[in-house]
């Protein structure tokens, strides 16, 4: 089958292989917290501060597992996360108790993962048809919908998950202890050496991606100069990104892999069909 020139991904597990996909992570964390449920457990429960890298990585091999993983390795991780969520539910103000297990909030986190990808795959390759779309989102939230969310439990069509979407972002709202958590977040005390250099950029990123409501709860100086900076770098990334060799593009997609195996004790090592390990 011949690619297409630019080896542009259609589908959701080459959407997914994209190292493309780390730079939405703060906006995805951003979002999530910014659900008044989730950022009151997490800063019940959280401990982003001392932890923000491993925070990272359980999230990344958690989506690797649901991508990529093989069905053994998928309940080694699912097993994983809902220990790590056992204690992590508590009350807070009505409408704002958490509790790690309820499927809508579940629903939410794994929306913003969705919802991220699709929003940094459109900005570089480009909108998707219809029925490439389509079929991302039914792949998407199949794959998406482990632990206590059910497949069911996702918006049926990809219009109905829009307004779905446009809904919960109209509900957002920062308080006071969340701000704290999202220069935690953003301005990390316990940064990697290596990460530095990237760090202002990825807030741009971050900051520029974000719905304006929710920009500006969080605070996050947007005029003029920052969009015009913002999007230079997408004119940039879409035209240097998508002519990268796609192994360096699906390094850290086969590195969380590698970690995924070493992580569940080496169940199920061989890939699922579908799942490309090499390019």
């Amino acid at each position: 089958m011949r690619r297409n020139p630019r080896n542009r991904p259609v589908t959701a597990r080459d959407i997914a292989s994209e190292a493309l996909t780390l730079a939405g992570g703060g906006r995805a964390l951003l979002l999530q917290i910014a659900h008044p449920a989730v950022g009151r457990g997490v800063v019940e429960h959280s401990d982003f501060a001392t932890r923000l890298m491993d925070r990272f990585d359980g999230t990344m091999l958690y989506l690797t597992a649901s991508m990529f993983g093989t069905a053994d390795e998928l309940r080694a991780i699912r097993r994983i996360v809902n220990r790590a969520h056992a204690p992590v539910r508590g009350g807070g103000s009505p409408g704002a108790a958490y509790n790690a297990y309820d499927p809508d909030l579940q629903l939410w986190v794994a929306a913003t993962l969705y919802q991220t990808m699709m929003e940094l795959h459109r900005r570089v390759f480009g909108s998707l048809s219809d029925a490439q779309a389509d079929a991302v989102y039914q792949d998407m939230t199949s794959a998406l919908s482990n632990l206590q969310l059910s497949p069911d439990r996702w918006p049926a069509t990809r219009d109905a998950f829009d307004a779905y979407w446009s809904e919960l972002v109209g509900t957002l709202s920062v308080d006071a202890d969340v701000l704290a958590v999202s220069q935690q977040i953003l301005y990390p005390a316990a940064m990697p050496w290596w990460f530095r250099p990237s760090a202002p950029l990825l807030r741009l990123v971050t900051a520029g991606l974000l719905p304006g409501n929710v920009r500006a709860q969080f605070r996050l100086t947007w005029n003029e100069r920052r969009q015009r900076r913002f999007d230079r770098l997408l004119r940039w990334t879409r035209i240097i990104y998508p002519r990268l060799p796609l192994r360096l593009r699906h390094l850290p997609r086969d590195r969380y892999l590698a970690k995924l195996r070493r992580t569940v004790g080496g169940t199920g090592s061989t890939a699922p069909s579908g799942a490309r390990t090499a390019d």
